[in-house]
């Protein structure tokens, strides 16, 4: 027998989460106070011990919806607790079946998790520039032309971004979608390279530069995400020392008709 409820205290979140810190890595981050306010938990308990675990965080469009742990205790949360209707999902592969009655995905991506560990970092030298606020809206102009699906301006004041200039122009950048110093956690993303300045590293110095800063930063665990499909990238992080570590599941999502909208009010 399933016992569903939301959830809001840290430390209850944090213990489950900690079971599994790498796949749960970008969820430990929406720990940190400016994201945990976006954020909706809720909770599976059998004979007293929680085992499943969903968050809703609406600081990105379309909201991410992120589960772990026991597929029919997941069930139970979207059955009893929480189904938003248009989201970001990311599960586990054996997950996928017990989703379809709940969600049509508009295209389902085989990815991989990545983690790098202090020690295996291998940098690579780059004449990159740390990037501000300021430089949000040519972040802006270079991720129009086909990166940085999960970019927000609100990423840059509160994680670690760096590019490289050519006339003034930012063709290059690397940064961070998220960064929790609290609980040590940090998550790569956004590179990308202008198409006419690809084929020099500059994606592979932007990287390195962001790694070299969070790692300065104390943060132990850094992270990032790769389709698995994509080979080349995955070359590029394991030439920086980052090593393939769970497959992992995701995709823009619709509620189906039927399920219900719910979020569990006390």
């Amino acid at each position: 027998m399933w016992k569903t409820g939301k959830l809001t205290d840290k430390s209850q979140i944090l213990a489950y989460l900690e079971t599994d810190r790498l796949y749960a890595a970008y969820a430990i981050g929406d720990l940190e106070p400016e994201m945990f306010t976006r954020s909706a938990w809720a909770e599976a308990e059998r004979d007293g011990r929680m085992e499943a675990l969903a968050l809703h965080y609406t600081g990105l469009e379309p909201p991410a919806l992120f589960l772990m742990g026991d597929t029919d205790g997941l069930r139970a949360i979207l059955e009893d607790v929480l189904c938003p209707e248009r989201v970001y999902l990311t599960c586990r592969t054996e997950h996928l079946q017990m989703i379809r009655d709940f969600y049509a995905w508009d295209e389902t991506i085989p990815m991989w998790r990545m983690v790098l560990r202090p020690a295996s970092f291998r940098p690579v030298e780059g004449d990159c520039v740390r990037l501000t606020s300021a430089d949000t809206g040519q972040l802006a102009e270079l991720y129009a032309l086909g990166g940085g699906d999960a970019f927000s301006p609100t990423q840059v004041p509160h994680g670690v971004f760096y590019g490289i200039f050519a006339g003034g122009q930012l063709v290059a950048a690397a940064g961070t979608h998220l960064v929790g110093p609290t609980y040590g956690v940090a998550a790569v993303g956004n590179v990308f390279t202008h198409p006419d300045y690809r084929g020099r590293g500059y994606g592979t110095m932007t990287t390195s530069a962001v790694l070299a800063e969070l790692l300065r930063l104390g943060i132990r665990d850094v992270v990032l995400n790769v389709g698995q499909e994509n080979a080349g990238a995955i070359r590029i992080y394991e030439r920086l020392g980052f090593e393939l570590y769970c497959p992992f599941i995701e995709g823009p999502a619709t509620r189906r008709e039927g399920a219900l909208d719910v979020w569990w009010e006390e």
